[in-house]
């Protein structure tokens, strides 16, 4: 260096390399920001798949099926012990095969010789008989009655009269009502396709030329004449105390369509509509439950009680997946406040004690706070990148705000026991339906749909109330909304 003006060229090239780095620090530490962040989202991301790896039917509202060769073990109810012991119970009434009266054919058998000492029998040594009755079906085949209705030849005038067919015998030949009683009940009740069942129809009973047509056809006539029935079981569920509401998709034309269910312990109301939301109105008063799908909350003049079955199942995700602590003290609270109820309406009360429901409030309440206080100490979700809306919460959180929010309708069992413990009813309601896709892939046409809801309609509420199903389809819809008002 020569003098003052190299040193000052020096400090600027320093300088320079100092500005150039501070640069480059800031460039490698947005960097690292941005690569923390991303780290984080694919943590979560992780975490979520992970989550969804994890589910199934014993942890999620996921139906059975879709389990698949996975299926995991069957587990005991979320429910807990009920402590009565596997197998009938004291009181149940068994349901072996007995004895009739009056068979309908008597086969006697005799011995000829003594199976001690070889000696010859006579009738004369008869002292009784041993009974054994044998329960088969008769060679199935239809029969088949010919109407001879007579012609006569008026002396007087020589016109010709013939005489009167019975009501409904209107061709020269033709199925009667117990055939197309069997194919209803085949079709709508067992959930066989048409075309199969024209083949059972003819393996079983030899109705060798019933084509699918016509179960169609007599199944449109049915749904005709129970329409009035169909709408008095609709109007007697939108007066009932309590109903449970659900609803699942429904393939029509190859579109998702939704049926909705109004049910009772004694009633179902099917219903098919093309949205959703379209949920069961003209209810009049009373409590429903349901999941807390949140279209139902816009119906006017109801109480709610949310399903504690899905509780349950969440509950168990976050106990399994997440390991969060405050879930399993509100299983095991929601447990045992169902198993107060149980004990209570078993001792004939029709309310817990002041005392019983107290402490369990408080214990409802105590776990809520807890649950509330460990997730805002939890460091928050990020936002996915140009994702719009409040920032995301966790599955334990969006729990928890609903167990707090809504606690009135989660523990409204608590303060009526006519109020069930879960929305088991609306689902049951649903199950068989979603056979008959499994089993058809869907309807063709709305209306076909909705004649299928109707009938479905009927015959659940029959065997519901412990009716004969054959005889119900047979009877005059006045006698079914006789019986339905009785």
């Amino acid at each position: 260096m020569n003098g003052p003006a190299d040193i000052q060229v020096l400090i600027d090239a320093l300088r320079g390399d100092l500005d150039g780095v501070r640069q480059e620090n800031a460039v490698l530490r947005d960097e690292g920001a941005s690569l923390r962040r991303e780290n984080a989202e694919l943590r979560e991301q992780i975490a979520e798949l992970e989550r969804r790896l994890s589910k199934n039917s014993s942890n999620s509202s996921k139906p059975p099926s879709s389990d698949g060769l996975k299926k995991p073990p069957r587990t005991k109810s979320l429910r807990g012990k009920s402590g009565k012991k596997s197998g009938g119970q004291v009181g149940h009434k068994g349901g072996t095969l007995k004895q009739v009266a009056n068979p309908d054919r008597i086969e006697p058998h005799e011995a000829d010789c003594c199976r001690h000492c070889r000696a010859g029998l006579t009738p004369a040594m008869s002292m009784g008989v041993a009974k054994r009755q044998v329960f088969d079906l008769p060679e199935p085949r239809l029969a088949v009655t010919e109407h001879q209705a007579s012609i006569y030849c008026c002396a007087e005038c020589g016109g010709r009269t013939t005489a009167d067919f019975p009501e409904g015998v209107s061709s020269p030949a033709q199925y009667g009502p117990g055939v197309k009683t069997a194919a209803i009940y085949l079709n709508v009740e067992q959930l066989i396709p048409e075309d199969r069942l024209a083949q059972a129809m003819q393996d079983l009973f030899g109705a060798g030329r019933l084509c699918p047509a016509s179960i169609v056809a007599w199944g449109k006539k049915k749904a005709v004449e129970w329409a009035g029935v169909a709408a008095h079981i609709a109007a007697l569920v939108a007066k009932a105390p309590v109903r449970n509401l659900d609803e699942t998709g429904f393939r029509v034309g190859g579109k998702l369509q939704w049926l909705h269910t109004a049910s009772t312990p004694t009633l179902t109301a099917y219903r098919v509509t093309e949205k959703r939301g379209e949920v069961t109105e003209g209810l009049e008063g009373g409590v429903i439950v349901h999941d807390h799908f949140k279209p139902y909350y816009s119906l006017p003049g109801v109480g709610h009680a949310l399903c504690n079955a899905h509780h349950l199942r969440e509950l168990k995700a976050l106990i399994e997946i997440e390991k969060e602590p405050w879930a399993r003290q509100m299983r095991d609270l929601l447990v045992d406040a169902v198993k107060a109820v149980r004990e209570a309406v078993a001792q004939g009360a029709t309310g817990l004690t002041d005392a019983v429901r107290g402490s369990l409030l408080r214990r409802y309440n105590n776990i809520v706070r807890r649950g509330l206080a460990f997730h805002r100490e939890q460091p928050k979700l990020s936002r996915a990148a140009g994702a719009r809306g409040r920032t995301p919460l966790r599955p334990g959180h969006n729990l928890l705000n609903r167990l707090h929010q809504f606690r009135h309708d989660v523990l409204r069992f608590l303060h009526d026991f006519t109020v069930p413990f879960t929305n088991n009813l609306g689902e049951q309601a649903l199950r068989m339906m979603k056979v008959k896709m499994k089993i058809s892939g869907g309807f063709r046409t709305m209306a076909g749909a909705k004649r299928f809801a109707r009938l479905r309609s009927v015959v659940s509420t029959a065997r519901k109330r412990g009716w004969n199903i054959l005889e119900t389809l047979i009877a005059p819809p006045a006698i079914l909304i006789w019986r339905l008002s009785g």
